[in-house]
């Protein structure tokens, strides 16, 4: 069977340590959601953003549908279903999924991953940070793809709670059920316990917002090697960083 795969971003107005956080202005006017959507169009991959039926998001629907962005609506608390609602409602068979809060999402490491899960027959592909899945580390720049028989037999398989809010913990975790490829990120890179690009907070937010402006402004690279170089460079960006980190251990 032919695949079809796309991009699924999972977006919501609810968390509790930074509200509205996707659709505040993270880059002159544009807004984070923004900022992935661009990246994944440059890419053309078919992307769907997959938010809740809760009314407060309300706004992410609008926001689609004014860029129009094909918005997906489902559980607030069953992530997985509503992943699951959103492949199968739109004939997606594999799902490369990223979290609406990482606008340093690697481009080139994105083109590569749907590269790789083209050509696979395995149920899960991500990337291993020294041992670690990307998904759980906090430096915002890699994705994960995920069949659409993969997440209904985790469905199937379990109703822990868990496993619905976190859609591929079952998979990446049950490795005798699924066959999984890792990816390996660069040893210089996976070793590095300094880095946080993944927007939580507003110290996130304030931080990674100046950090990306300024690299903008300067007609940087946007990668992952490049960003790193560039904080390397600018240490003061790295001390905010290091106390959120410690903050909020994933």
């Amino acid at each position: 069977m032919k695949k079809n795969i796309s991009v699924i971003i999972q977006a919501r107005l609810g968390s509790t340590r930074m509200p509205k956080k996707v659709l505040l202005p993270f880059y002159k006017d544009k807004t984070i959601l923004d900022i992935i959507i661009d990246k994944i169009n440059r890419i053309q991959v078919p992307v769907f953003v997959a938010t809740t039926t809760n009314p407060q998001d309300d706004l992410i629907e609008t926001f689609c549908r004014e860029r129009h962005v094909c918005c997906f609506r489902g559980s607030e608390t069953d992530v997985l279903s509503r992943f699951i609602e959103c492949a199968k409602g739109n004939q997606i068979t594999g799902a490369i999924r990223i979290c609406s809060d990482n606008p340093f999402l690697d481009e080139e490491s994105l083109q590569q991953l749907i590269g790789y899960a083209s050509d696979s027959s395995c149920d899960y592909i991500s990337y291993d940070v020294a041992g670690t899945p990307s998904i759980k580390t906090h430096f915002g720049f890699w994705s994960e793809y995920v069949t659409l028989s993969a997440m209904e037999s985790v469905a199937r398989l379990t109703q822990e709670k868990l496993y619905h809010e976190h859609v591929t913990n079952y998979i990446y975790t049950h490795p005798d059920l699924f066959s999984i490829q890792w990816l390996l990120v660069p040893q210089e890179i996976a070793v590095r316990n300094d880095i946080r690009l993944t927007i939580d907070t507003e110290a996130d937010f304030q931080n990674a917002s100046r950090l990306y402006t300024e690299m903008i402004g300067q007609g940087c690279r946007m990668n992952a090697e490049s960003v790193l170089a560039y904080l390397d460079q600018h240490p003061e960006y790295k001390a905010s960083m290091i106390v959120e980190i410690n903050k909020n251990q994933k």
